[in-house]
């Protein structure tokens, strides 16, 4: 359990000298698949079991105790549209069997969603000069016609640490393309996804006690956190570390025993005829 300063938590409430427990789970046993049809046995395969609690404060009390400060957050909610409602749909098939669909658009569904979201968070997290890069172009290309590239901000002028949903390899590979990140800003999710599957939003807290666990977060340190979900959703949240950790110092967490053991090199695995 770990002890996070934030901001009140509610529904447009404020609640002061409060605690908030926020569960983040992974409960595939709740969706699994116990019928024929071939897309809906696909959640069985790409889900793991997991889970991660962390306890929010924002009684100034706790602030020289608390590891992290809650910055921003970005919801964003896909919901009204047809395609994004439909790419990850529980629902049954013809022998009235519950099972959960995935639609081949859901890759798509889901950059337009992150994208949605980027366009909401960069004001608030990235320089000015990020900002007027981004502005100018967009203006170039809206309002003048020009035949230019949208201009990608670079969000390591923002952050540090980049923990992103550990969905699996394509989502990845994706986002490190488009945020231009390093192996190294990438390296946290990756050997979640490898040593733990994927087990939804919970493995962003997995990417964190790694990056803990490695001794790279540093008092001011800022990390985003990037998370997808059916509806379609994307929702993103930042913290800025308040101390030093020092793995040596902290209690247990999930990678203490084996840290030193990562990184490791993972294959890619083709298919058969590719």
């Amino acid at each position: 359990m770990e002890l996070m300063a934030g901001r009140s938590v509610g529904s447009g409430h404020v609640y002061p000298n409060s605690y908030a427990l926020v569960v983040s789970i992974e409960t595939s046993t709740l969706n699994w698949y116990l019928g024929n049809n071939r897309p809906m046995l696909v959640t069985n395969c790409i889900f793991r079991m997991g889970g991660a609690a962390i306890l929010l404060s924002n009684r100034p009390s706790d602030r020289g105790r608390s590891k992290y400060q809650l910055l921003q957050t970005v919801r964003t909610h896909k919901g009204f549209d047809d395609k994004s409602y439909g790419c990850v749909l529980q629902e049954e098939d013809e022998a009235k069997t519950t099972g959960v669909t995935l639609s081949k658009d859901v890759m798509a569904v889901a950059g337009e969603a992150l994208r949605t979201n980027i366009m909401t968070l960069g004001p608030l997290v990235l320089p000015m000069s990020e900002q007027l890069l981004f502005f100018a172009t967009l203006v170039a290309r809206k309002i003048f016609k020009v035949k230019i590239k949208p201009y990608i901000p670079d969000f390591k002028l923002a952050f540090e640490h980049f923990c992103i949903h550990a969905g699996g390899r394509a989502v990845l590979d994706e986002l490190e393309k488009s945020l231009e990140l390093t192996e190294w800003h990438m390296e946290p999710s990756r050997m979640t996804l490898y040593r733990f599957g994927n087990t939804s939003s919970s493995s962003l807290w997995y990417e964190l006690a790694y990056t803990e666990a490695k001794g790279r977060i540093k008092k001011g340190d800022r990390t985003w956190q990037i998370a997808f979900g059916s509806g379609f959703k994307c929702n993103s949240a930042v913290w800025r570390a308040l101390r030093t950790i020092d793995p040596s110092k902290e209690k247990i967490n999930v990678w203490t025993d084996e840290i030193d053991d990562f990184p490791v090199h993972v294959p890619i695995v083709q298919r058969i005829g590719s």
